[in-house]
């Protein structure tokens, strides 16, 4: 069973940074498309971003966060992160990270989700 854990969220200034990061329980980037989601306050949760790392590298970003977050991964510590620069409010919203099976078309394993807030 794959175990996500997020951290990291809170509360950051319009303009500013943060870092989200999500703890997988195991060998998770090999055997999983790994991606981060967020919903905001009334809204649906909806994707942000995704990397395959299972062969190089393949990411993908929401349109409205290109150039703004990156995703990256720390294998030595099983863990994927959400750089988040230049942050506005828009990005207001409880933070997820997930894991797909490859080949897969679902979202199979959740993590608990993280705050965040943005200040205007």
């Amino acid at each position: 069973q794959v175990q996500l854990v997020e951290s990291g969220g809170g509360l950051v200034q319009s303009g500013g940074s943060l870092r989200l990061s999500c703890t997988t329980s195991g060998r998770t980037f090999s055997d999983y498309v790994m991606g981060w989601f967020r919903q905001p306050p009334g809204w649906e949760r909806a994707i942000v971003a995704a990397a395959d790392w299972s062969s190089g590298s393949t990411t993908y970003y929401e349109d409205s966060v290109k150039g703004r977050f990156t995703v990256s991964r720390d294998n030595a510590k099983n863990t994927m992160y959400l750089q988040m620069n230049h942050v506005n409010p828009e990005d207001t919203a409880v933070y997820y990270c997930a894991a797909k099976p490859r080949g897969t078309d679902e979202w199979a394993h959740w993590g608990q989700g993280t705050q965040v807030t943005v200040s205007s």
